[in-house]
């Protein structure tokens, strides 16, 4: 959360949220809606059921472009950058030299462009884009774009929904982005999102955003959507968020996102910090993340994982009730001997142990749309 005493930056629904009577906090930087008067619960019910719109303008977007941004791409993330598809998006971990994580952050090669864009996480982008300039300074130009805003429409519903405003988007599957119009806007849109739901995020000028977004709310299957349900969403999901579960003290090992460690790339040990990652992938790190399913009183972020016999053996990074499964859930970080399905363990919440165990992520299936 922001300092409550700084001036806060708004997104271009800033005036759209305040209308539609949202609950307003600070949050990286911005004033955020967390929750609109239907209230979390119903909100993190109705992407599930239907589809849900999100505000992620405060996510920082760029562009690379260079001679070959893709290998230059390389010299910051572990990812197979070179071999990404035209017309594909792909996770990938910004690491530093010591091999643990910046951030995570999404990048995608648009048909016919030699310029990767990049989607980068709030609290971090400034930072970041710092870092990759420097990085690849002469060999790839990086160009933010804060003149564009970002909405995510998450949800079952969300593929027929966006068809009606966007005629042929319904065929992309997961992970696959593309050039269009929504709206009559222009627009980039992938087929991805935070929330474990089918789902896509559209990227536009900020000039267009609040009449694309009330284009979208105007449909009866969708409801605006707080930070609170987009959190407890992701947390059902598994889905790591930065600050929290991911930091510069966790490699991508610990973190269980090993899937982004291109095998390419661990084959020629070039990945940034790649002395530790090879250890690490050969002989196991000294923690792994977990999920955990808790009985009593949710388990937040800085409680204390004990094992069966009340001895600390690591924190939960990220932790509530969730409203699709009716019980509190979380995730932390404990030993590896402790970290396979089913071990018993426990969570201590205001001085008092519960028990917990260890589940599989993620807690609720992901529903993407993938290519048959």
């Amino acid at each position: 959360m922001a300092d409550t005493n700084e001036t806060l930056k708004q997104t271009p629904l800033h005036a759209l949220h305040v209308s539609l009577g949202a609950r307003m906090v600070p949050f990286s930087g911005y004033d955020m809606p967390v929750q609109y008067p239907a209230g979390i619960l119903k909100e993190h019910l109705h992407t599930r059921e239907k589809a849900g719109l999100f505000d992620v303008s405060h996510m920082g977007q760029a562009f690379l472009s260079g001679a070959d941004p893709a290998r230059a791409l390389e010299k910051v993330t572990p990812a197979d950058v070179v071999g990404l598809k035209p017309g594909m998006q792909r996770y990938g971990l910004l690491l530093n030299d010591q091999g643990t994580i910046k951030d995570d952050f999404m990048f995608s090669k648009l048909v016919g462009e030699d310029a990767l864009y990049l989607v980068v996480n709030a609290g971090t982008k400034e930072g970041d884009f710092a870092y990759i300039a420097e990085k690849l300074k002469g060999i790839a130009t990086l160009e933010p774009r804060p003149d564009r805003a970002l909405l995510a429409l998450q949800g079952p519903a969300a593929g027929a929904v966006l068809e009606r405003h966007s005629p042929g988007i319904d065929k992309l599957t997961f992970m696959k982005v593309v050039r269009c119009t929504v709206a009559d806007a222009p627009a980039i849109v992938s087929r991805s999102g935070y929330t474990g739901e089918d789902g896509f995020e559209i990227s536009i000028e900020a000039i267009h955003a609040e009449r694309v977004a009330r284009a979208l709310l105007g449909n009866p299957e969708v409801l605006p959507i707080g930070l609170g349900a987009r959190d407890s969403l992701r947390l059902e999901a598994g889905l790591p968020l930065y600050g929290h579960d991911l930091d510069e003290t966790v490699s991508p090992v610990e973190a269980g996102l090993a899937f982004a460690l291109s095998k390419r790339r661990r084959k020629a040990a070039d990945v940034p910090g790649a002395a530790r990652i090879l250890r690490e992938l050969k002989d196991g790190p000294a923690r792994l993340r977990v999920a955990l399913k808790v009985e009593g009183a949710p388990a937040r972020e800085g409680a204390q994982i004990a094992d069966a016999n009340g001895v600390g053996v690591g924190v939960v990074t990220s932790g509530g009730f969730s409203p699709t499964l009716g019980h509190p859930i979380a995730i932390g970080f404990a030993p590896p001997e402790l970290a396979t399905i089913g071990t018993a363990l426990q969570v201590i919440v205001r001085g008092k142990a519960q028990p917990a165990q260890v589940v599989a992520l993620p807690f609720v299936p992901h529903r993407y749309v993938r290519q048959a």
